[in-house]
């Protein structure tokens, strides 16, 4: 008898809770159902055809378009030094000048040794019966002899090279410019091999640079370029490209040059960004926040009548700025760029204003 009282109190314990568990169950696919139909606000912008430009950055270096780098020939004293470094100079003006003495004597020597060695030529031709004046009738076989015995084509070279280091005993700008890399002091003798100094010609200044092989392409000449110095904040030149190498390095690289405007802050050797901006019209064009990743593939979400779907892209180029797509979406679609991070297939979506 106990037993079965015990049995019949469990079933009415059991029957007294079920209808509590029961509101339970039904309650939370609703809560579950209020938390996934909320509405996610989303910004939105309508796909059309546009011109994208294309960003292809380089780091480059600036350089001038003529620089010469001066030496002397010979190792005198150095008398006078006209300019120092920084000096803008014009086309043949003096720059400095060396002990002149012992190079005008060894001119006038070799002058002298010059005369003697054309009287014996004279007397040579003399007594092989021809005039030195006469010498378009004089064989070329009895000429040559005749200049040997006599030693007058080494007295004419050992002139001409006299009269060449007493010329260049003096330094004249080849060109306009700035004189650079002058170390030298007055009353010394010139360092070795080393240039006496250099002229630049900074009105000109160029920018070098090279790009991978797989963006010739897409660089012209005559295609815009963007300069900013890393030295120089907030500071843009714009250039020209000029030249494009017809040649890929080991690295895979092609050097390229643009022409950049004068300017007094772009220092010759100074290390710079380059930009080059290339305009390719008709092109479908996402920003970038509207691209995400989902299992490692791009995916762009799009909005149509308060939900958002999910489109898997092929992306081509870029900038700093967007995506070109080039297969997934289609012109006057509603991309959604902002709020769509945690989106997912047939969500709600609602534009913020």
């Amino acid at each position: 008898m106990k037993n079965i009282l015990a049995f019949v109190a469990a079933l009415l314990f059991i029957y007294s809770c079920s209808p509590a568990k029961s509101e339970q169950s039904e309650q939370k696919p609703e809560a579950r159902k209020e938390i996934t139909d909320k509405p996610t606000p989303v910004k939105v912008v309508r796909l059309e055809p546009t011109g994208y430009n294309h960003d292809l950055i380089a780091n480059g270096t600036v350089s001038s378009q003529q620089v010469a780098e001066l030496r002397f020939q010979t190792s005198e004293k150095i008398t006078a030094i006209y300019v120092k470094n920084g000096d803008r100079v014009v086309k043949g003006q003096k720059l400095a000048e060396l002990d002149q003495f012992k190079l005008r004597n060894t001119m006038w020597q070799a002058k002298d040794n010059l005369e003697r060695a054309k009287l014996e030529l004279q007397d040579v031709l003399i007594g092989q019966g021809y005039s030195l004046r006469d010498s378009l009738k004089i064989p070329s076989e009895v000429m040559k002899i005749a200049k040997v015995k006599s030693n007058y084509d080494q007295s004419l070279i050992n002139f001409q090279m006299a009269e060449y280091n007493l010329k260049n005993a003096v330094l004249y700008a080849p060109f306009a410019g700035v004189v650079a890399n002058l170390f030298s002091k007055e009353y010394n003798y010139p360092a070795g091999s080393e240039p006496f100094c250099a002229v630049i010609d900074n009105k000109h200044p160029e920018v070098e640079f090279k790009i991978l092989e797989n963006e010739v392409a897409l660089v012209n000449r005559g295609d815009k370029v963007r300069v900013s110095p890393y030295s120089i904040n907030e500071f843009i030149a714009e250039g020209q490209i000029t030249e494009i190498n017809p040649l890929v390095d080991k690295n895979g690289m092609v050097y390229v040059k643009a022409l950049l405007p004068p300017n007094a802050k772009l220092l010759d050797g100074m290390n710079v960004k380059v930009l080059i901006q290339r305009t390719i019209s008709q092109q479908l064009v996402v920003p970038k926040e509207a691209l995400v990743l989902r299992t490692n593939k791009k995916v762009v979400f799009t909005q149509k009548n308060g939900v958002a779907h999910w489109n898997y892209v092929t992306t081509g180029l870029e900038n700093s700025s967007g995506y070109v797509i080039t297969e997934g979406l289609q012109a006057g679609d509603s991309v959604i760029f902002d709020g769509n991070v945690n989106l997912a297939h047939e969500s709600p979506v609602t534009l913020m204003q």
